[in-house]
């Protein structure tokens, strides 16, 4: 189990930029992904972005060009810096950690989220 806490999180108005944090408990090293979802009220949560232990990184199609995922390994904390923001993008934003390798099949660990408000 790996305990996740976000932050960064907060009031911007559309076209400004955040920075989240997730820092975790345990080496990175040893999680196979990390990434980052949000909720909106009343929407499914999705898949913003994420990076594996070796470095490959996927976005969701609204935030190509706009989110950049990274991680320091030194710090056991992965980032998601967010530009350009839209009203749209107002959501909470969970960190989540998933390692392959298990007896029953991948495992999930999550953060308690940050909300990311974007004003028009």
């Amino acid at each position: 189990q790996v305990q996740l806490v976000e932050s960064g999180g907060g009031l911007v108005q559309a076209g400004g930029s955040l920075r989240l944090s997730c820092a975790a408990s345990k080496s990175i090293f040893s999680i196979n992904v990390m990434g980052w979802y949000r909720q909106a009220p009343g929407k499914q949560r999705e898949l913003v972005a994420a990076v594996t232990s070796g470095g490959s990184r996927n976005y969701a199609d609204f935030g190509k060009g706009r989110f950049t995922i990274s991680r320091d390994n030194a710090k056991n904390t992965v980032y998601l810096q967010m530009n350009s923001l839209k009203p749209e993008d107002t959501a909470v934003y969970y960190c989540n950690a998933r390692i392959l390798q298990t007896l029953t099949g991948p495992y999930d660990s999550w953060g308690q989220g940050t909300q990311v408000t974007v004003s028009s």
